[in-house]
């Protein structure tokens, strides 16, 4: 956009057409983006021209520092944006989000069974210190994210692999080391990788765009230890750019990578990317001409109603909030999670506090989503969101606070401290005060912090986003399975669970849209999670800026292909 994400399942290139990441767990600013720009080439191979005679050096407002830049421990589509310009995997996704060969000389070899993917790499590929780039990084990579020591909240995605699984559940380091010498991913030789699934995922070819699947560096990611992706000397990729200063909550400056398989399609020579958290700031470097691109809202959108510089973005992210029911007894009992779950005008949401273009949520996976049915999965399940109902909330909040014999405690709410981020934590304390009558005091954090508290459970109510890791219902729904890595209010229902594990192994499209249906209509009905919007992002951009792929899930930006005009 999770962000710091959960995925799985089966469906086909309905894929096509995404945080934080993203998805996700995005924070309320810094989420996964969307649609392409207008600008956007027609493929990816079609992308820049020949020659440009303008600029090539961009400049662009951010609006979160990212967590630790480490292929495998990243969670953030901050992370992601910038991983997927300094490194790149097997394929990389291009404007209408289909896979390109990449670091790959072509398409994978598929088994009949759909099992056995073989893939070629690129002879003389190296990595941005010169080292050479083999077959064995990516074993390294899929290894290392699947070691439980690791603690990669994404290494589920990982497990797809045969044998993944075993390797997450082992107990001690020669159990961990027993099951990845049998994991499914073998270097035939230096250019050759073969990988071996256990079940049939048919968008595995995209998938494997995705950063979890990126190469590591052994010997460098070794040398770094826990500080592994902390700082721009600690990093390393093989991508269009390489990462040359980090000054954390300031700037990131990225210069193009001249030992890049495809630098000569690589236009810009430097990308900085100023944080700036405050739009109208924001705005005022752009109208200045110190930045070419910079998000706005509500009334900084008049002026650039009608001119080309303002581009609207259609997002597969959802805005929410989570309870945590360990350390607040009270938000275990179903009434009380409903209670301040109805008690939040999403309209306002909305209207007041965001004026960019989202819309209230009718769910928790976002209109757009297809439901690998051949369908949108919004239309065909419809509303599963508590209707806002003041007097309703308040009497169920007295009704499960009498059930489960709890007090509520003096409560808190974390969020981003994002211009955005904190008038939304205000909104939601004014509306439960209001209506409930519950005395709820904000902490804005910075991104980074506010994931890490999130991710660790340590807090009692926290405003989040997800963002789609690939544009099905299942990069949402596997979230809140049993102990999942991003279930972090400690929610738990065996239908729910027994729902989403078929559904990750169902090979049957109408069948496993069918439960995936029937899983979000339990998580909202028990009020699990409360979706509050879905996400559309607006943006002024330079008309010169061209080729500038804004995704609907993943990554904020793919910068590859962005080049000026003169």
């Amino acid at each position: 956009m999770k962000t710091r994400k959960i995925v799985s399942g089966i469906l086909t290139l309905t894929l096509l057409g995404a945080s934080l990441v993203a998805c996700g767990n995005n924070n309320n600013n810094a989420g996964s983006s969307a649609s392409a720009s207008s600008g956007a080439s027609s493929s990816a191979s079609a992308s820049a021209p020949s020659s440009s005679s303008g600029k090539t050096e961009l400049v662009m407002n951010y609006r979160a520092d990212p967590p630790a830049l480490d292929v495998s421990i990243a969670e953030s589509a901050a992370s992601f944006t910038i991983l997927g310009a300094i490194s790149e995997g097997l394929y990389r996704l291009d404007k209408d989000l289909q896979p390109q060969p990449a670091l790959a000389d072509g398409m994978p070899t598929v088994s009949a069974d759909g099992l056995v993917y073989t893939v070629k790499l690129k002879s003389g590929l190296t990595w941005a210190n010169g080292d050479p780039l083999t077959a064995k990084d990516f074993v390294y990579s899929y290894k290392r994210t699947l070691d439980p020591k690791t603690k990669a909240t994404y290494a589920f995605m990982v497990a797809w692999i045969k044998g993944g699984n075993d390797v997450l559940t082992a107990k001690d380091d020669a159990a961990v080391k027993a099951a990845q010498d049998k994991l499914g991913v073998v270097a035939k030789d230096d250019t050759t990788l073969e990988i071996t699934l256990d079940h049939p995922v048919p968008f595995f070819t995209a998938q494997l765009a995705f950063l979890n699947f990126y190469p590591q560096n052994e010997k460098f990611v070794s040398a770094q230890g826990d500080k592994s992706g902390a700082d721009a000397d600690k990093v390393l990729g093989a991508g269009p750019f390489k990462l040359t200063k980090w000054d954390h909550e300031q700037q990131l400056v990225l210069e193009k990578n001249d030992k890049y398989w495809d630098a000569a399609n690589v236009k810009l020579t430097k990308v900085t990317l100023n944080i700036v958290k405050d739009t109208a700031t924001g705005l005022n470097l752009y109208e200045t001409g110190a930045s070419d691109y910079a998000d706005v809202k509500g009334d900084q959108m008049l002026a650039y109603q009608d001119k080309p510089d303002l581009q609207m973005k259609k997002e597969l992210v959802t805005g929410y909030l989570n309870f945590q029911a360990t350390k607040v007894p009270a938000f275990a009992n179903v009434k009380v999670r409903q209670a301040f779950t109805m008690a939040i005008d999403r309209a306002g949401v909305a209207n007041l506090v965001l004026k960019n273009g989202s819309v209230p949520a009718t769910g928790f996976v976002p209109a757009g989503n297809q439901d690998g049915n051949g369908k949108d999965f919004r239309t065909v399940v419809g509303d599963t969101e508590a209707t806002f109902d003041a007097a309703k909330a308040k009497q169920l909040l007295d009704e499960g606070l009498k059930e489960s014999g709890a007090t509520l405690p003096k409560l808190s709410i974390i969020g981003d401290d994002t211009e955005t981020g904190k008038k939304m934590l205000e909104y939601l304390v004014s509306q439960w005060k209001t209506n409930l009558g519950v005395d709820v005091t904000t902490e804005p954090l910075p991104h980074a912090n506010r994931l890490d508290r999130e991710l660790s459970k340590n807090y009692q109510i926290v405003s989040s986003l997800w963002g789609a890791d690939y544009n099905d219902p299942m990069t949402w729904l596997d979230m809140f399975l049993t102990g999942g890595s991003f279930n972090t209010q400690d929610w738990s229902n065996a239908e729910y669970d027994k729902l989403v594990k078929a559904a990750q192994l169902e090979t049957d499209n109408a069948k496993r849209a069918d439960e995936m249906a029937h899983a979000e209509k339990i998580l909202l009905s028990e009020a699990a999670v409360t979706p509050l919007y879905f996400r559309s992002s607006p943006f002024v951009i330079n008309p010169k800026l061209k080729d500038l792929i804004l995704p609907p899930y993943g990554p904020d930006f793919e910068l590859k292909w962005a080049h000026f005009e003169g």
